[in-house]
């Protein structure tokens, strides 16, 4: 199997994949996390990275969060930095729509059980968490349910419970089947 390769903007992220990934890929997956000081430091470095990464085999997956900007501009521009580094064939670019807490908004049964507070599940139903990607800080709406949320602890806890078939979050179920699909896929 050929290696992934995650660069990541920050190590919550590394911390939910983690514990995430597991469930979707296959257990040959060879796997390895690149975890930049935030989203300038990724897009600073990563052409260099990629260009300069050994196996000639790798597929990259290349993950930021959108925040306040325009997701189009941002994946284009990492896109770019891709074409630059001559791997744009073998990378996937994926945005989390606002920011990775998006995809928690988007399974509380998942927050529920990492936590041991399962009638955390019952959130789903209320309106404002049906589109957990359009949500302005679901970071906020975490720490409302849970005061002592803190993201990297919630990022290792939460990543093992985390479900495809049963979470809101658009851009996190865009993420996972490209991860499968690059996974599986021979180039």
């Amino acid at each position: 199997m050929k290696p992934l390769v995650f660069l990541l903007e920050e190590p919550s992220a590394q911390d939910a994949l983690e514990g995430f990934l597991p469930s979707i890929l296959p257990g040959n997956a060879a796997v390895r996390y690149l975890v930049f000081e935030g989203k300038q430091d990724l897009e600073k470095r990563m052409a260099r990275t990629m260009r300069a990464w050994q196996q000639a085999d790798a597929r990259f997956v290349v993950l930021r969060d959108q925040d306040s900007g325009d997701c189009t501009v941002i994946k284009e521009s990492l896109l770019a930095r891709c074409r630059e580094a001559g791997r744009e064939a073998s990378t996937v670019v994926r945005i989390a729509c606002r920011e990775l807490e998006s995809w928690f908004v988007g399974d509380w049964a998942a927050v529920g059980q990492a936590f041991g507070l399962p009638k955390l599940s019952t959130l789903e139903r209320k309106a404002i968490y049906r589109n957990p990607d359009r949500l302005g800080s679901p970071v906020t709406e975490l720490r409302k349910a849970i005061p002592t949320y803190q993201k990297r602890d919630g990022a290792r806890r939460i990543g093992p419970h985390l479900k495809v078939d049963s979470n809101r979050s658009h851009s996190f179920l865009v993420f996972a089947d490209a991860v499968r699909r690059l996974a599986t896929e021979d180039r």
